[in-house]
């Protein structure tokens, strides 16, 4: 069986946000009821992934740790490593080549949210293709914003051009990417780009040269937030707490997620449940118990 590691990419320098992300990481503002960088470790842990490396800046590594440890506490297993400077998302398989070691990985963006019917099922059909790699799809209003996919007419991959002016499509590629063990050597043939970055969209073209590169289609239901901009944070947070309203559901609650894996027992939620016990989260949790 294939094993596959997952990363977390929080660097950056959060630009977009300033001035809220002078102070901190981008990653770590709320979305809502819990940080934002909650979301993105939960798209891994639904695909199955337990060891998990998470890459971001030297001023703001410490804080991860004190916030997530050692990952216990969600059945997980965290590693980190620094970026020093935002070098592009390519670098993060170099970055975490010796974590990686002969397995495949998942790449997330730490400032992604996904939601939607049936993603684990999505998530492990991109796993079931191991000796390839897949990318996720998603119609925007902005695509020259993104990584842009152009199709053919039976829904294969012609292209992807990165921020395109004249954009060929509206088909986003969203910042999750599930790649076998051969995307280390791929990064390291990568050169930057005019922006100076190690670009994923090269990555991409590769595997698309060899055939090898598969477009998972997010569609009609799926909500997809890149949350990199004051009116798209204010909106993911809308969304969710909407959500968590409207279900009585938690969205990106890892201590459920684990729950639910059997990768933790009822004692490690009670744990997390007293430490939590004054907020709607731990309160959650208790109701988790009680079930």
């Amino acid at each position: 069986m294939t094993v596959y590691k997952g990363i977390v990419l929080a660097g950056g320098s959060g630009s977009r946000l300033n001035p809220i992300t002078l102070g901190t990481s981008k990653q770590l503002l709320p979305v809502y009821d819990k940080p934002m960088i909650y979301y993105p470790l939960s798209v891994l842990m639904l695909s199955g992934i337990k060891d998990i490396l998470l890459i971001s800046t030297p001023e703001d590594i410490n804080n991860y740790q004190k916030l997530l440890g050692s990952g216990k506490q969600f059945g997980i297993s965290l590693t980190y490593e620094v970026q020093k400077k935002p070098r592009g998302l390519a670098e993060a398989f170099i970055i975490g080549e010796k974590f990686i070691g002969a397995d495949n990985v998942a790449l997330i963006l730490g400032d992604n949210i996904f939601f939607g019917h049936s993603f684990s099922n999505i998530l492990s059909l991109a796993k079931s293709k191991p000796n390839e790699a897949t990318i996720f799809g998603y119609h925007v209003t902005n695509p020259s914003q993104f990584g842009v996919v152009e199709v053919d007419k039976n829904g294969d991959i012609k292209n992807i051009v990165e921020k395109p002016l004249n954009p060929i499509s509206n088909i986003a590629v969203t910042g999750l990417y599930f790649y076998n063990n051969d995307v280390i050597d791929i990064a390291k043939t990568v050169k930057p780009s005019k922006r100076g970055e190690l670009e994923i969209t090269d990555i991409n073209n590769h595997y698309l040269i060899q055939g090898k590169l598969n477009l998972q289609m997010l569609g009609r239901g799926f909500a997809w937030l890149d949350t990199g901009h004051p009116d798209a944070l204010l909106e993911a947070g809308t969304f969710v707490q909407s959500m968590q309203h409207t279900q009585g559901l938690k969205v990106a609650c890892l201590e459920e997620i684990a729950y639910r894996k059997n990768w933790i027992d009822i004692n490690s939620i009670a744990k997390s449940a007293d430490i939590l016990k004054n907020t709607d989260y731990g309160k959650y949790l208790q109701h988790i118990i009680k079930e």
